[in-house]
C-alpha cells in the first residue's frame, strides 16, 4: 500500500501543484529555470547505476505531434545517460512488461478523454517493477514527458520566448518573409519542455525537474492579422533539445552552463 501511495500521490501532483523533497534550486542566472526538487539521501541510499525510460508519461499524455518524436528525444536522453555513467535498459523491456500488464489490468489511459486513471496505472507500474527487478539489475525508471505550455514572444526587441530556463525567437511559416507591423507580441505561443520524473524500485520519487526545447508554434506570415500556427517540423534542432535536456537533469548530472541562457 505504501508503494502505491506513493506513486499516485506523485502523478495526483504533476505540474504546478508538486510535492518539495530534501532540497530544491534557486535560480541564479536565467530567471526561468524550473526549480528542481532532489531527494539527495535517498539518491545516495539507491546507487543508481542501472536504469530504464519508460516508454509512456507518467502524467497526462503528450500531444500526438510530440509523441511522435518521443521516441526520437528518449533516444537524446538515453545517450546523455549513458555519457554519464549510466546503464541504459532497452526500452523494449519496459514495453513488453508493460504490455502484459495492461492485458491484466487494463489501459490507463481512457482513449476518448485522455485521463488517465491512476490506480490503474499504480497496478501497471508495480507489476512492471516486480517483473524487471527479478530479470535484471534495474535501479531507478526514468519518466521522460513531454509537456506543452504557453508563453509569449515578448522579450525585448529581439521578441524572445523565455520558459523553464531558455529563451527561443520566434519562427516563421508560410509564403512572406515578414511579421506584421500590428502583430500582438503579447499573444501566447505554444512551447515545449521536457519533464524528468525519477524513481527507485520501490516508486519512491527521488528528483523532478522540467528544461525547455522549444516552441511548438510559428508565426503565419499568411495571416494579415498576426496568429500562430502549429509548426510543420516539431523539435528538429538538436541543440535546442540538448539544452533542454541537460536542464532537466541538472543536478543529477553536473552541467556548467547551468541555469540557461538569459
Amino acid at each position: 500500500m505504501r508503494r502505491f501511495n506513493s506513486l499516485y500521490g506523485l502523478a495526483a501532483g504533476i505540474g504546478l501543484s508538486i510535492l518539495l523533497l530534501a532540497c530544491s534550486g534557486t535560480p541564479t542566472y536565467n530567471p526561468t529555470v524550473f526549480p528542481f526538487e532532489i531527494d539527495r539521501e535517498g539518491l545516495a541510499a539507491a546507487h543508481i547505476k542501472t536504469v530504464v525510460i519508460p516508454h509512456v508519461n507518467l502524467g497526462l499524455p503528450s500531444r500526438n505531434y510530440l509523441e511522435a518524436v518521443a521516441p526520437r528525444i528518449d533516444g537524446y536522453v538515453s545517450s546523455y545517460l549513458k555519457e554519464h555513467g549510466y546503464k541504459v535498459l532497452p526500452q523494449r523491456q519496459f514495453q513488453q512488461h508493460w504490455n502484459t500488464a495492461v492485458r491484466a489490468f487494463g489501459n490507463p489511459v481512457d482513449p476518448t478523454s485522455g485521463k488517465v486513471n491512476m490506480k490503474t496505472f499504480a497496478q501497471i507500474m508495480q507489476s512492471v517493477r516486480d517483473q524487471m527487478v527479478e530479470t535484471s539489475s534495474l535501479d531507478a525508471f526514468v519518466f521522460t514527458d513531454l509537456v506543452e505550455l504557453e508563453v509569449p514572444f515578448n522579450g525585448g526587441l529581439k521578441h524572445l520566448a523565455r520558459w523553464d530556463g531558455v529563451s527561443r525567437k520566434p519562427s516563421l511559416q508560410g509564403p512572406g518573409s515578414g511579421v506584421s507591423a500590428d502583430f500582438d507580441w503579447n499573444m501566447q505561443a505554444a512551447v515545449a519542455s521536457l519533464q524528468v520524473s525519477i524513481f527507485d524500485t520501490d516508486l519512491k520519487r527521488l528528483f523532478f525537474s522540467r528544461g525547455g526545447l522549444d516552441a511548438t508554434d510559428a508565426i503565419d506570415t499568411r495571416s494579415a492579422s498576426g496568429r500562430y500556427v502549429r509548426r510543420r517540423n516539431i523539435l528538429e534542432n538538436k541543440d535546442y533539445v540538448m539544452e533542454g535536456i541537460r536542464l532537466a537533469f541538472y543536478p543529477l548530472i553536473e552541467w556548467q552552463d547551468w541555469p540557461g541562457r538569459p
